[in-house]
């Protein structure tokens, strides 16, 4: 890796490490993977193409999330079975949205995310949530977790959405959850399914390992000092900061569905 560094030179690791400390931070913070915030910083200032920007952007997050997971943990913030569960839906839905990626127009499924993120940010301001409260697993809400993997990971694969974009005001909003407890439940429930994505894009060569490898130990600089920054805001104020992280997801999404839209009228 040190020979791979020297010969792209020293911009370039600092771009990565850059990349690294930013989404790692935001990652903490929100208890998001970091690839909302890496892909289109890679494909921004190191000049990565779509697919090879998704395939670092997911293996870098494997150690995002595990230090991030550690954070939460370290201070009882994290529901294991409630992970699980999402875990276990996660893995079921993201073939099936790869497989739906052919049959569904993109561009509508991604209207239907910016609307879903619409009502998602409305809610935040007027549910504020309960920092002792936890998830309360009986058989249907372990139904519903499991469904809300599903579909989490059937818009994985179709948009590329990281799953904590869906899950933390899931768990929020429909669950009753504490923000914090969202948060570091989404990042252990991101783990199992990011590895499989990082197998394949590995067995893809869709991966740059030295850019994961250097966006990844920046992270662990940061994920926990987002963590801890987290835990300190008022969750109201946790919730404004949320909102604020969701309107830039949702102008990336319209952006994308607008150029989508174009492109095929154009075909």
């Amino acid at each position: 890796m040190i020979s791979a560094l020297k010969a792209r030179g020293p911009r370039a690791l600092v771009v990565f490490l850059a990349i690294g400390l930013v989404s790692g931070f935001m990652s903490g913070l929100f208890g998001v993977g970091g690839g909302t915030v890496i892909v289109p910083l890679l494909m921004t200032f190191a000049l990565f193409g779509q697919k090879l920007a998704s395939g670092t952007s997911g293996a870098s997050i494997v150690l995002t999330a595990a230090v991030g997971v550690i954070s939460y943990a370290a201070h009882g913030q994290v529901d294991w079975l409630a992970a699980l569960l999402l875990a276990i839906g996660g893995v079921v839905g993201a073939p099936l949205g790869a497989q739906l990626l052919h049959r569904l127009s993109e561009s509508v499924v991604r209207w239907v995310f910016v609307g879903f993120l619409v009502v998602v940010m409305a809610s935040l301001f007027f549910i504020v949530p309960d920092r002792s409260a936890g998830v309360d697993i009986t058989v249907w809400t372990g139904v519903a977790l499991v469904a809300v993997g599903v579909v989490t990971g059937i818009l994985s694969g179709l948009i590329g959405v990281g799953g904590g974009v869906i899950v933390v005001p899931v768990l929020i909003l429909a669950f009753g959850s504490s923000d914090l407890v969202a948060k570091g439940t989404s990042l252990l429930m991101m783990i199992p399914t990011t590895l499989s994505g990082a197998w394949r894009n590995a067995k893809n060569r869709n991966i740059d390992v030295v850019a994961a490898g250097v966006v990844a130990l920046a992270t662990v600089v940061t994920t926990p000092l987002g963590a801890i920054v987290a835990g300190v805001v008022d969750p109201f104020l946790a919730n404004i900061l949320f909102v604020c992280f969701l309107v830039v997801i949702a102008a990336q999404m319209a952006q994308k569905a607008i150029r989508a839209s174009r492109k095929k009228k154009e075909d």
